[in-house]
């Protein structure tokens, strides 16, 4: 049995339920008839995968990092959560962990600021503002996660947008000869000399946005999964290894 949460995440529609207004003349239930639907209500935005979903009739739709549901037929688009009831699993979530992990891959590290540890067991993606307490504070610890493994993947998320003061300082420690070093430094709240370049600042900080991003610092987990919030060393690296197991325990059940 399954039910749906009406609550979003995303912002294209801002309603929990829409019931669209197409054509009668679609073509037979299933995929092209909702991509088709979906051209019709976000033209020029590609839907990235369309796939049935344990319920009958309901489709799981992609677009980006967001996961929608629609009906066979195209004329009904729910925006909320799937939940398999019996089995207590959030589908929904499952999906968007996915769609996001697929949007991050899409960062080239030589467009991110990475501090890691030699070997690194894991590896995690962090949104972070220069002038944010907890992201300061996480930064503070960046020996501490090199030293549980975990490698962090830095992007700017100046939360004030772009073109503010936090903003210029992203850009300044970008363009700085050493980016990590003037990473340190601005997170110690020390001086970072005026600079600017071409940078992905602004790039980020879309992304962000476009994957929910609300405050900072915003972790994403290896397997896509947001982590929203400061998470000392410890804690985090015994999530990572906690997923890491049932990741394992997974495939290890699909090869059998």
């Amino acid at each position: 049995m399954f039910l749906t949460d009406g609550k979003r995440r995303g912002s294209l529609f801002g309603m929990v339920l829409a019931v669209m207004s197409v054509a009668p003349a679609l073509a037979a239930d299933g995929p092209d008839t909702i991509k088709a639907s979906m051209g019709k209500l976000l033209p020029g935005i590609p839907v990235d995968g369309v796939k049935e979903t344990p319920m009958a009739g309901l489709y799981e739709v992609t677009v980006g990092p967001e996961i929608y549901y629609m009906s066979g037929d195209g004329l009904f688009l729910l925006d909320g959560r799937l939940i398999d009831v019996e089995n207590g699993e959030d589908l929904t979530e499952a999906s968007r962990s996915k769609a996001r992990l697929s949007t991050l891959q899409t960062i080239n590290d030589d467009n991110t600021v990475i501090f890691s540890p030699e070997d690194p067991k894991y590896t995690v993606t962090v949104f972070t503002d220069i002038d944010c307490g907890y992201c300061r504070k996480l930064h503070q610890e960046i020996d501490g996660y090199a030293g549980k493994g975990i490698r962090v993947r830095y992007l700017f998320f100046p939360r004030s947008g772009v073109n503010t003061p936090s903003y210029d300082k992203a850009v300044s420690v970008w363009c700085a000869d050493d980016r990590n070093q003037a990473m340190t430094d601005a997170k110690a709240g020390k001086s970072v000399d005026a600079r600017k370049c071409d940078n992905p600042v602004a790039e980020h900080y879309e992304l962000g946005k476009s994957l929910g991003v609300r405050g900072t610092p915003s972790i994403f987990l290896d397997d896509g999964q947001m982590v929203p919030g400061y998470v000392p060393p410890a804690k985090l690296a015994a999530m990572l290894h906690a997923k890491q197991a049932q990741q394992a325990q997974q495939a290890q059940a699909t090869s059998q």
